[in-house]
C-alpha cells in the first residue's frame, strides 16, 4: 500500500472538505440535546412523537450504513458523497423550518438518509487521495477527531444558537456550510469510481435485509431500556438478529457481495469490529451519566456544561496525533491497549464520585474515557481501511460505522438499565416531609426529581433533591466499575488478537495472514 506519492497542498484541501462532512453528522446526532424543550413549546408533540424527533436520525443513519458504503462503491464515492451532501442540506432546510411534528420527523429521517451516504464514501475516499501510508494515518486522525469534535461541539453549538436565535437556527447553520462544500467538491476530491466487473450489480434485497436487520435491533435494544422486558421490542431484536444471519448467509453465495465474507476469515477481522463498537459501548453509554451529572448534580446550566465537556475532544486533539505519529516505533495494538487502559482510568475516577464532587474531578474522568477512547478510534479507523480490498473499503468503512452505532445503543442500553436500578433502590421509597407521590416521580429518572422539586415546599424540595443527587452520583460510580472491566478485557483482547499487525521504520505494513486476490492480509 505505501507509495512514495506525497500529498500536496490540493489533497489537504480534499481533507478539510471530507473531514466537515462527518463533523456535521457528528453535530447533528447531539445538537437537540437542549433544543427539545424549544421544540415542544412550538410545536407540541406528544411524548411518543417527542422520542421519534430524538431517535429517527440515529436509526436512519445506523440502519442505511451499509447500503450507502455500497452504492458508493457502484456509482462512485464523489458522486455518493455530493448526493448525500444535497440531500443532508435539503433536510437540514426542512428541519429548520418544521411546522408540525409530523414534519420535523419526516425531515430528520432524511437527514439520516443524507448522513449514511455521507460518513461511509467520504472515509472510503481518503485512501485513494492520500496513498502515502503515513500521510493516510495522518488524514485518517484527522478524520477520527472530527467525528469526536462534532460530538462534542454539537450541544455547545445548540446552547450557543438557542441563546440567541430560535430552535430552527441549529439545522439551518448546516445549509451554507453543505453550499459551500458541493462548490469545492468538484475542485478538490477526485472523481473515483471503481470498475463495473468488481462491484456487479447493486443487491437490493441484501441493502433491505440490512436495513431492516439493524433498525430491528437498534430499536428493540433501546425499547428494552426505557420499558424493561416487554414482548414487542424483545421480538425486534431476536428477528432483526435472524435477518443478520440471513444477510450473511446470503453474501456468501453472491458473486459480488455487499461485505466479501472472507473477509471475516481473515486474521483478526472480526476482533477489529468487536473492540470498535466495544469502544462505543463504553463512551456512549455511559455519555448518559456525565450530562446528567454535570447539570443535575453539580447544578450547571446547559451552555457550561456543554463547554466544561469540550476538555475531552480539545485535549484529544493535541494528543491522539502524537499516539498515531508512534505507530512505526510501537505496535498498533498497544497503542490501542493503552487508549482502554486510559480510559479505565476514567471510568476509575468516575467510581470515586459523589453528590458533593467537585467539577474537576468529574471532568477528570470524563477526559480519561474521551480521550482513551478517541485515540482508540483513530488507530481503529486505519486498520479497517488497510484490511479493506479497494472495491470495498465503502462497505467496510460501513460496516465499522455501523457496529459503532450498534455498540452505543447497546451500552446506552445495559449501562442505562443498570445505572437506573441503582438509583431507583438508593433513592428508595419514602423521605421523610416529602409526599409519597413526589418521591414516585423522582424514582423515574434523575431529571424527573429536579422537576418534581419545582412544586413542592422549599424544605421538602431540598430533602427530596439532596436524596436524589446521592442516588444518582451512588449509581454513576457504581456503574463506572462495569466500564474498568470492559476496557481491561477489551485491551486484553487487543494484546492477545492484533499484536501481530506492525509498521516498519520505512512506513510499510508488515500485514500477516492469507494471501488472497481479494482480501488483503492487513490483519
Amino acid at each position: 500500500m505505501t507509495t512514495n506519492q506525497l500529498a500536496g497542498r490540493k489533497e489537504w484541501l480534499a481533507l478539510v472538505a471530507l473531514a466537515v462532512p462527518p463533523l456535521l453528522v457528528a453535530i447533528d446526532i447531539t445538537v437537540l440535546y437542549f433544543a427539545v424543550p424549544s421544540i415542544a413549546a412550538d410545536l407540541k408533540p406528544t411524548s411518543t412523537q417527542q422520542l421519534w424527533i430524538i431517535d429517527i436520525y440515529g436509526f436512519v443513519l445506523a440502519g442505511m450504513l451499509l447500503t450507502m458504503g455500497n452504492l458508493g462503491d457502484l456509482f462512485g464515492r464523489r458522486r455518493t458523497l455530493m448526493i448525500g451532501c444535497t440531500i443532508f442540506g435539503l433536510a437540514s432546510l426542512g428541519s429548520a423550518f418544521a411546522t408540525s411534528p409530523e414534519m420535523l420527523i419526516v425531515c430528520r429521517a432524511v437527514q439520516g438518509l443524507g448522513g449514511a451516504a455521507l460518513m461511509p464514501s467520504s472515509l472510503a475516499l481518503l485512501p485513494v487521495i492520500f496513498t502515502d501510508d503515513k500521510q493516510r494515518r495522518t488524514a485518517i486522525t484527522v478524520f477520527s477527531l472530527a467525528i469526536s469534535a462534532g460530538a462534542g461541539f454539537g450541544p455547545v453549538l445548540s446552547g450557543v444558537l438557542l441563546n440567541n436565535f430560535w430552535w430552527g437556527s441549529i439545522f439551518l447553520i448546516n445549509a451554507p456550510i453543505i453550499a459551500i462544500l458541493l462548490i469545492a467538491m468538484p475542485f478538490l476530491v477526485p472523481a473515483f469510481r471503481l470498475p463495473r466487473d468488481q462491484v456487479g450489480q447493486f443487491d437490493w434485497l441484501s441493502a433491505l435485509l440490512s436495513l431492516v436487520a439493524v433498525l430491528s435491533v437498534i430499536w428493540g435494544v433501546k425499547e428494552l431500556a426505557i420499558n424493561g422486558v416487554e414482548a414487542v421490542p424483545l421480538g425486534a431484536v431476536v428477528g432483526g438478529l435472524v435477518l443478520a444471519v440471513i444477510f450473511v448467509v446470503r453474501q456468501r453465495h453472491l458473486t459480488h457481495p455487499m461485505i466479501d465474507p472472507k473477509l471475516f476469515r481473515t486474521r483478526g477481522f472480526l476482533p477489529v469490529l468487536t473492540v470498535s463498537a466495544t469502544g462505543f459501548f463504553l463512551v456512549i453509554g455511559f455519555s448518559v451519566f456525565t450530562t446528567q451529572f454535570l447539570m443535575e448534580v453539580i447544578g450547571l446550566r446547559p451552555l457550561p456544561a456543554a463547554l466544561w465537556s469540550m476538555a475531552s475532544p480539545v485535549i484529544s486533539g493535541s494528543l491522539v496525533p502524537v499516539a498515531m505519529g508512534m505507530v512505526d516505533k510501537v505496535k498498533p495494538a498497544y497503542l490501542m491497549a493503552s487508549g482502554f487502559l486510559l480510559a479505565a482510568i476514567g471510568f476509575g475516577i468516575m467510581t470515586q464520585v459523589t453528590a458533593d464532587s467537585g467539577i474537576f474531578l468529574v471532568v477528570s474522568g470524563i477526559v480519561g474515557i474521551g480521550v482513551g477512547t478517541a485515540l482508540l478510534f483513530a488507530l481503529l479507523t486505519d486498520m479497517a481501511v488497510a484490511i479493506s480490498p479497494p472495491r470495498q473499503v465503502g462497505a467496510v468503512s460501513a460496516l465499522t460505522k455501523t457496529l459503532q452505532e450498534f455498540g452505543g445503543a447497546l451500552g446506552l442500553a445495559i449501562f442505562g438499565t443498570i445505572g437506573a436500578a441503582i438509583y431507583r433502590n438508593y433513592l428508595g421509597t419514602r423521605i421523610d416531609g416529602v409526599p409519597a407521590e413526589a418521591v414516585r416521580a423522582a424514582r423515574q429518572t434523575m431529571g424527573g426529581a429536579v422537576a418534581v422539586t419545582q412544586s413542592l415546599a422549599p424544605d421538602a424540595a431540598r430533602a427530596l433533591l439532596a436524596v436524589a443527587r446521592e442516588a444518582f452520583a451512588k449509581a454513576t460510580s457504581l456503574t463506572a466499575i462495569l466500564g474498568i472491566v470492559i476496557a481491561l478485557v477489551s485491551a486484553v483482547l487487543l494484546v492477545t488478537r492484533l499484536s501481530h499487525v506492525t509498521y516498519t521504520k520505512e512506513g510499510e505494513e508488515v500485514l500477516p495472514g492469507p494471501v488472497t486476490p481479494e482480501v488483503p492480509t492487513a490483519i
